[in-house]
């Protein structure tokens, strides 16, 4: 089996944990909020299961303050230097306040050696293409560090309800819909700012398989055509956004996220523990079975292109 690279893999702070008022996992099932918790030998337990060789390690959705984000941070590195050749990090980040994001990138990067960051799509239902979150991104374009923009729950809630259960609302503002959805509103709202021509060397980081934008991809190209912006989305796609496919196994979404995205952009993930790594491993096999990547390309998405990406290395 050759080396796997995960890069889209939960944990939750002790300090969080303690801080928060609200358990955001109180109705998941019991396994889930203990494996989030969970930093040593029962996450490199399940590594081995799901042979995986090096996990990035980042923090659960949610906006908290920047002392809050670094004492997290700094529980994480703690957990990655009792097993650095296996975990990885990547920073959270205060988006609420923009200018302490940016030190605290800059600090996770030169003396937590994080490899990036993860921040939620939206900042209480203002997104990015607000250019007062821009200092972040600028010190991760300085850094050369990507960010990764990760699903949260959407501000206005009340936009899924209809005639049905709350639990079925929630998972449309949610896991079944609204997530990804509202995660590919991000990009293309980034896209059509300009954000892109202000930042032609940031790497952008998002998973489930594009969430939904290789499905509508030429559609956005032609609609974006006419909106005088310097670089086409096709360009912006090709060079500064990469995909993984954490949560999402199944290989049709797979064929149209190949069909539409340059090999070295695709990079396998698992979305632990929401995910399971065995599950993950599973589907693994079946795309070597499928024919859909020469042996290579394989090795591209397995673990080379998330060397190439943040610079790490798998065993």
């Amino acid at each position: 089996m050759i080396p796997l690279i995960a890069l889209e893999e939960h944990y939750v702070s002790s300090a969080v944990t303690q801080a928060q008022k609200v358990n955001r996992y109180a109705s998941f099932p019991p396994h889930i909020p203990a494996k989030l918790k969970e930093v040593h030998d029962k996450r490199i337990e399940d590594l081995d299961n799901g042979k995986i060789s090096l996990q990035v390690i980042s923090h659960g959705p949610g906006i908290r303050p920047a002392t809050l984000c670094a004492a997290a941070n700094d529980e994480l590195a703690s957990a990655i230097s009792v097993n650095p050749t296996r975990l990885a990090g990547f920073a959270m980040l205060p988006m609420n306040e923009p200018l302490d994001a940016a030190k605290e990138l800059d600090r996770c990067a030169k003396e937590l050696h994080f490899v990036g960051a993860l921040v939620d799509n939206h900042v209480n239902g203002d997104f990015y293409d607000d250019d007062r979150f821009w200092p972040v991104f600028q010190q991760a374009e300085e850094l050369n560090l990507p960010i990764y923009i990760h699903p949260s729950f959407p501000a206005d809630k009340e936009h899924y309800e209809g005639n049905y259960s709350d639990k079925i609302a929630l998972a449309l503002s949610a896991f079944g819909w609204g997530w990804h959805s509202e995660t590919a509103l991000s990009i293309l709202k980034l896209f059509a700012s300009g954000f892109f021509d202000r930042f032609p060397k940031i790497k952008i980081l998002i998973g489930h398989m594009g969430e939904m934008i290789p499905f509508q991809f030429e559609r956005i190209i032609s609609t974006a055509a006419s909106w005088g912006l310097k670089r086409g989305f096709r360009e912006v796609w090709k060079e500064n956004i990469w995909i993984t496919t954490s949560g999402l196994f199944a290989l049709p979404p797979l064929v149209c996220l190949l069909q539409t995205t340059d090999i070295s952009h695709v990079l396998y993930s698992v979305d632990y523990p929401f995910s399971s790594n065995e599950r993950g491993l599973a589907f693994v096999e079946e795309v070597q079975k499928s024919g859909l990547m020469s042996e290579d390309d394989f090795e591209k998405f397995a673990y080379r292109n998330a060397e190439d990406l943040l610079g790490v290395k798998a065993n």
